[in-house]
């Protein structure tokens, strides 16, 4: 769980990850020393992950946003398709779901053509496909990657 303090702080850099020590500071009524240091404490236990820039896919050419949900035939072939997927650029996210499917990926592609390429060259001829499910975003309404907080004093 979350401190009151720390929950602060992450907010913070979720929603203006390049404000200063002293900026994050000012939020939270530390020092600076004193907020780059609880910071490190919640990178070394694994609640930061790690920084990065959210870019427009579209801007950088890969207009196209799709879901594909994946099934595969046994269990065996989870460790060689995760390994596989995790090395395509065009594959962002990989979730393990309950339910129909196994799979649930998001691919940002450059048009219809790549995804084409990208779901029958590269994704079904892994060992293991037994079938998948596409589904092509129109609009995107939310995109975040501000994660709800958990609180405990």
């Amino acid at each position: 769980m979350i401190s009151t303090l720390d929950s602060k702080l992450l907010r913070k850099l979720m929603t203006a990850g390049r404000s200063t020590w002293a900026e994050l500071g000012a939020t939270v009524k530390l020092t600076a020393p004193a907020v780059a240091e609880r910071v490190r404490k919640l990178e070394e236990r694994g609640v930061i992950k790690g920084y990065a820039a959210i870019v427009d896919a579209a801007q950088t050419g890969y207009p196209l946003t799709a879901f594909v949900a994946v099934t595969l035939d046994r269990p065996q072939h989870r460790k060689g398709f995760t390994a596989a997927l995790a090395k395509m650029s065009e594959v962002v996210e990989i979730h393990h779901v309950a339910g129909d499917s196994d799979y649930y990926l998001k691919v940002r592609c450059q048009g219809t053509a790549d995804l084409d390429d990208l779901l029958s060259n590269r994704i079904k001829s892994l060992p293991g496909i037994a079938r998948t499910r596409t589904t092509i975003v129109l609009g995107t309404l939310k995109e975040t990657v501000v994660a709800p907080i958990s609180i405990t004093c």
